[in-house]
């Protein structure tokens, strides 16, 4: 899978998805309506940034703090093409896997990176940043599928009615 896009990049170290998606909005199930709260603790004018296929690149520990799915789901409705950070909080990282987000956590990639830059995920093992590339382990099988396959549950009710055929 190859996924390219203009980096926006959200500095800072250990961003709490309480700050990407304040608990006041938690009320709302429709990811529609959930993307015009993305941020909105955080830094609201991030938003203005946004454009389909943009690749959010993060500092450290991005995502930690509550296990909300809202973030992932607001950033899909967005049309947040991937995201790539130095490190993941562990269930943000699932969470995104899960939802079909893509991530990738890229060090050096992700330090590299400026908003506008030019990033380019292979899954395969390689994030290009402008002219830079940076080795990562390639994405498992199983996840590229899941991403494909629209997240989770879509990606198990297949293979389970693989099985019952």
């Amino acid at each position: 899978m190859r996924i390219e896009g203009p980096a926006l990049k959200v500095e800072g170290t250990n961003i709490d998805t309480d700050v990407l998606y304040p608990g006041s909005f938690l009320n709302i199930d429709d990811p529609a309506h959930m993307k015009a709260h993305l941020f909105e603790g955080l830094d609201p004018g991030l938003r203005d940034e946004l454009q389909p296929g943009t690749i959010l690149v993060v500092g450290e520990n991005f995502g930690c703090g509550s296990s909300r799915e809202h973030v992932p789901l607001a950033m899909k409705a967005w049309g947040i093409g991937a995201v790539v950070g130095q490190s993941f909080a562990r269930i943000f990282y699932r969470n995104c896997i899960n939802l079909a987000l893509p991530i990738v956590v890229c060090p050096d990639g992700a330090k590299a990176a400026h908003s506008g830059s030019l990033v380019t995920i292979d899954t395969d093992g390689v994030v290009t940043v402008d002219d830079g590339a940076y080795h990562v382990p390639p994405t498992p099988h199983f996840m590229q599928e899941m991403i494909s396959s629209g997240g989770l549950v879509p990606w198990a009710r297949r293979r389970l009615a693989a099985t019952d055929a």
